[in-house]
């Protein structure tokens, strides 16, 4: 305790390039992050913020301490201890060590400089030293054996955005069943479909849904192809790609043991110069990020416009009711699950256009802004994740239709004419939908009234089924009728 009363922390000496430093003495960090952190106060948040990154930045250094024990350039007890603390941290252990900023300069070199300094003074404890006793377990020459921030980080980061990208296609996939399902549910459950917010041709409710249903498929084949891309690594490339300071068999052995302990089947690049400066694998993946997050953000909109009312509006469907909408307006419920999902997307975008500007940004053999981009692209992946699974849950699945309001909309709605063009040509069918809006009268009892149609043949063409083509078959329709409408 000193003078003032409070207890002082006890710390340890540490150096570096540019002097010393004390550290405090129970830390698993050293002088290099300390100096990041001292620097990079910038977002506010750690590297922990980011769990998929810190396990994969362990997992790459743990596949070069057991290649470099298989060469023989680690003493076998050496390399057991860095493996073994990168086990401990790939568990969930240590996180909190991971203190740097997720903004920083240098192209991840304090991202690596942190992981190494963890690793090394785990190391030691399990060899029975204590922290910073650097000479058994050194955080350069040791755990860092290889290695360079430069082909380290980049492979960290599409290890982590893998696994992210990963548990987004489950959510993804999540929703897209939960669409299956109303499809299902509503499969003859007619209504009118719109373009240009124009009422257009009957369609089913079913059918809207199924829309839906697929264009998320279709995202989950291009978050695929970006996982492909992902798989190709830089790792033994170190500082440019030309591999220096790596034994003749490093490349090959260390790509075969990240392999074997990621589960993955990853293929080095051939060719490492171009990789190591090269990000155009998170510029794909951030377009499909994109891709899904405008989708997601469109399926929102409608739902949010199709449940508008609930009297005043389309009132077509009941959202569920998940909390009160309003401190002033009692009653008054909101679509807040949809606007979640617009946020989200917003988000995405905005990040995807920063994702493209720092790839474009890369000068010469190296891509500096590496930290933002891993940033961006595993918070997108993680909030598009919880954005889906939400949406799912709390939204799609208890969605219900107002039946009765659809099937006053149809009935009222000149959209019907298109589906007797066929019948009685377009000519006749224009004035028909005019006469239907100046009077108020539904097309199917003008058509009725004027005799245009006989009743048995009208019947069958509005069928949900003949409206919606909804089954196989067509009618067979005679030569169109030309005859001119009396008011």
């Amino acid at each position: 305790m000193n003078a003032n009363g409070t207890t002082e922390r006890a710390t340890r000496t540490e150096h570096d390039l540019l002097g010393t430093r004390e550290v405090p003495a129970d830390a698993y960090w050293g002088i290099h992050t300390l100096r990041a952190f001292e620097n990079f106060g910038i977002s506010g948040q750690s590297l922990a913020t980011h769990p998929d990154l810190v396990s994969a930045l362990a997992l790459v250094k743990q596949a070069a301490a057991a290649t470099n024990g298989q060469l023989r350039l680690l003493e076998r007890r050496r390399a057991a201890a860095i493996t073994g603390a990168c086990e401990e941290i790939r568990s969930g252990s240590l996180h909190e060590a991971f203190v740097v900023d997720v903004i920083q300069g240098g192209a991840g070199t304090s991202t690596n400089m942190n992981v190494n300094e963890v690793v090394a003074n785990r190391a030691l404890e399990m060899l029975g030293h204590a922290k910073g006793e650097y000479e058994h377990v050194h955080p350069l020459e040791h755990v860092n054996l290889g290695q360079s921030t430069n082909d380290v980080y980049p492979t960290a980061v599409r290890l982590a955005v893998h696994a992210a990208t990963e548990r987004l296609v489950c959510a993804v996939d999540a929703l897209y069943r939960a669409f299956q399902a109303k499809a299902q549910e509503f499969v003859h459950t007619v209504k009118i479909g719109r373009t240009q917010l124009q009422e257009a041709v009957p369609m089913t409710l079913g059918q809207e849904s199924g829309a839906y249903a697929d264009t998320l498929a279709a995202e989950i084949d291009r978050l695929r192809d970006a996982q492909k891309l992902l798989r190709r690594i830089n790792l033994g490339a170190t500082a440019i790609g030309t591999s220096i300071n790596t034994h003749p068999r490093y490349v090959q052995l260390v790509a075969e043991e990240l392999s074997g302990l990621a589960g993955l089947s990853l293929v080095t690049a051939p060719n490492l110069i171009e990789a190591t400066q090269d990000a155009s694998a998170f510029v794909h993946l951030s377009g499909a990020l994109r891709g899904l997050a405008v989708k997601l953000s469109k399926i929102a909109n409608d739902l949010r416009l199709l449940s508008s009312g609930p009297v005043s509006g389309f009132a077509e469907l009941q959202l569920p009711a998940v909390q009160a909408g309003s401190s002033i307006m009692p009653g008054k419920v909101n679509p807040v699950i949809p606007e979640t999902v617009n946020q989200v997307a917003f988000e995405t975008i905005g990040h995807d256009i920063t994702v493209t500007m720092a790839a474009e940004a890369g000068q010469l053999q190296l891509n500096a802004f590496e930290p933002i981009i891993a940033h961006c692209l595993l918070t997108s992946a993680r909030h598009l994740t919880a954005s889906c699974t939400v949406f799912a849950e709390r939204c799609v699945s208890g969605i219900a239709a107002n039946t009765d309001q659809l099937r006053a909309t149809v009935r009222g709605s000149i959209g019907l004419a298109t589906a007797l063009t066929p019948m009685i040509g377009y000519h006749a069918a224009s004035q028909v939908a005019k006469l239907a809006l100046e009077t108020g009268v539904s097309v199917a009892d003008l058509v009725r009234s004027q005799g245009l149609i006989d009743e048995e043949r009208l019947s069958t063409l509005l069928t949900p089924e003949s409206l919606t083509g909804s089954v196989e078959g067509h009618l067979a329709f005679p030569r169109h009728v030309s005859q001119k409408l009396t008011r």
